[in-house]
């Protein structure tokens, strides 16, 4: 059966389009708060899991034997608009290493942010620091060589820091991560598929130490203080993952992935989120999470006017006008 409607785009009142999805509440021990949709399906959570793949930054010992900064583990849970912060925090992690700019191994994009990438072209071209993966890849470099690993490589599955962030993977979701569903992401890592019911209960983990054990449990309070501190480097100017966590701090952790995927940590509740939109719209899997964030996270006054933007998102036109809406549809209209 077709997952349901879960967005519906308004022009002039009328609906012009509609987004399919899927979505996963799950609570520490494993309980379904909400389903809705297929969330027994495999999909590759690609850039949303990136906290989770950056727990090995810490418990190898590499974060405190480089003195990485708040800052700099907030990168490396991110996808970054490229801004020059980003990029120079990057290199940075990995200078303490005593590595350099050609030990990336993602590739180099133009930056995420447009009107950084204009900026950027009118004197220079990107290189690995501006690709939004830069910050991770930093964090998997650290790793590799605190761990006395020779980090060239370093994206291939059968690399030291690619195992210790596949049995990370297992152990926070609950769920094998076999070959046989095995993709390559954008920036040459391994990224495997897995339910969203699993995904959501690695970020209910995530949230509470549920079940962790001390030293992962403490990793994960680690990077959900340092992401709240510093939302600003987990994606950039504008963006919806800093935006939200800017206005509800350690109250709620949010992380994009890529194809409409979308996961959430939320500490008070102890609810883990793992949303997905068929078509991999960016717009209905925002729209999906506000929705959600908005139905388990209540708001004050002040955190409702300041998100209202990405509760109730708008369309303008290029005169300015408002045109039409986003808004969530179905079952999701709560």
């Amino acid at each position: 059966m077709a997952n349901p409607v879960l967005v519906d785009v308004l022009r002039g009142g009328q609906v012009e389009s509609r987004h399919r999805g899927s979505l996963a509440v799950v609570d520490a021990e494993g309980g379904l708060v909400l389903g809705l949709g297929d969330i027994e399906a495999r999909v590759y959570p690609r850039s949303a899991v990136k906290a989770l793949q950056a727990l090995p930054l810490i418990e190898s010992g590499a974060a405190d034997k480089y003195g990485l900064s708040e800052a700099e583990l907030a990168l490396a849970c991110a996808s970054h608009g490229g801004e020059p912060l980003h990029a120079q925090t990057a290199l940075a992690m990995v200078m303490k290493a005593g590595r350099s700019l050609d030990t990336f191994e993602c590739g180099a994009h133009w930056p995420m942010t447009p009107h950084v990438a204009r900026e950027l072209a009118k004197s220079a071209t990107p290189t690995a620091l501006h690709n939004n993966c830069s910050g991770k890849h930093a964090g998997f470099i650290c790793a590799s060589c605190a761990m006395d690993e020779d980090p060239k490589g370093y994206v291939g599955a059968g690399h030291q820091v690619q195992r210790e962030v596949r049995a990370a993977m297992e152990q926070m979701t609950g769920a094998e991560l076999t070959p046989d569903f095995c993709g390559t992401d954008g920036c040459s890592i391994p990224t495997f598929g897995l339910p969203l019911k699993a995904l959501a209960l690695g970020f209910a983990r995530f949230a509470t130490g549920h079940t962790l054990a001390p030293q992962r449990a403490e990793a994960t309070m680690r990077l959900r203080r340092a992401v709240a501190h510093h939302p600003f480097m987990v994606a950039g100017t504008g963006r919806f993952d800093t935006d939200v966590m800017q206005v509800l701090g350690e109250r709620a952790f949010v992380k994009l992935g890529a194809e409409g995927v979308y996961c959430a940590a939320l500490p008070e509740q102890g609810y883990g989120i793992a949303i997905k939109c068929d078509d991999g719209a960016e717009r209905a899997g925002e729209m999906m999470m506000a929705a959600v964030l908005a139905k388990f996270l209540p708001l004050n006054t002040a955190e409702a006017a300041a998100l209202e933007a990405r509760l109730y998102p708008k369309l303008v036109n290029w005169n300015g006008i408002e045109v039409g809406q986003i808004r969530a549809a179905g079952a999701l209209a709560f």
